[in-house]
């Protein structure tokens, strides 16, 4: 990537912070109802430690949450993928379940399992599930019917064709779905945080705007946004390095 495609984006969002300081300024706006992004950072370094310390919690629900809905995904994914009976009915389901408002799930889970991390982990499993099911299910669909055919004439097994030709044929769309789901597990994270809790990004924001402490709100949507692109980036680094092989294999197609 050319540099010059890198510091676009900084350049746009310190034209956007400069025009925002500039109306917050012009305008005399009070704290309480919008600050400045100079109080914004002046409020997240002043909390840092604060604010480190709620975000490990919340990075915890987003890590488990993503676990745990990349496995039930790729179980799914893989059910759907062997019976076209099941992809039929469960096709629907799937769709249907993101009709449903996190917001009307999340204080169920909290009945169910308390005010623990694991309804925050529940929320960021649930909507962060259904891209890598999809994405999983997807990605095994891809596989080359001649590549399998092949693996059979070599007398390989069920497990063999899945674990050495099905699986890494389906890694990136798996990979690309789980990005998607991480960054959708930091809202539910998040979210699970605003309906009960006691630690978390989340519970700061709802106790700092309670307080009308704006600036504070607006820092821990700092931090927030930062635990996302952390999070987005280490999964593209991951990305890369497990897909080497197609880098590799598209470099040989081009010199040849």
């Amino acid at each position: 990537m050319k540099f010059s495609h890198r510091l676009a984006p900084g350049a746009v969002l310190l034209l956007a912070a400069g025009l925002w300081e500039a109306a917050v300024r012009g305008l005399a706006l009070p704290e309480y109802i919008l600050p400045a992004p100079s109080q914004i950072l002046t409020s997240f370094f002043d909390h840092f430690s604060m604010l480190a310390h709620h975000a490990t919690i919340t990075l915890a629900e987003i890590l488990l949450g993503v676990l745990l809905a990349t496995v039930a995904g790729m179980l799914l994914a893989v059910l759907i993928d062997r019976s076209e009976i099941l992809a039929r009915a469960i096709y629907p389901l799937l769709i249907g379940s993101q009709m449903v408002p996190v917001f009307a799930v999340a204080p169920v889970l909290m009945v169910w399992f308390g005010y623990g991390l694991w309804p925050k982990v529940a929320v960021a499993a649930l909507i962060g599930f259904f891209p890598i099911a999809i994405n999983a299910a997807d990605g095994l669909r891809t596989t080359s019917a001649d590549a399998v055919e092949l693996f059979r004439s070599l007398d390989a097994s069920r497990g063999q064709i899945f674990f050495r030709l099905r699986l890494p044929s389906s890694l990136p769309l798996l990979l690309s779905g789980i990005k998607v789901g991480a960054t959708l597990a930091v809202v539910g994270a998040t979210i699970g945080e605003w309906v009960g809790a006691k630690r978390g990004l989340g519970y700061l924001m709802v106790q700092s705007n309670a307080r009308l402490q704006m600036a504070l709100v607006f820092a821990a949507i700092l931090a927030l946004a930062l635990l996302g692109l952390l999070l987005f980036t280490g999964l593209r680094i991951l990305e890369r390095r497990l897909l080497r092989w197609r880098t590799a294999e598209g470099g040989n197609r081009r010199g040849a």
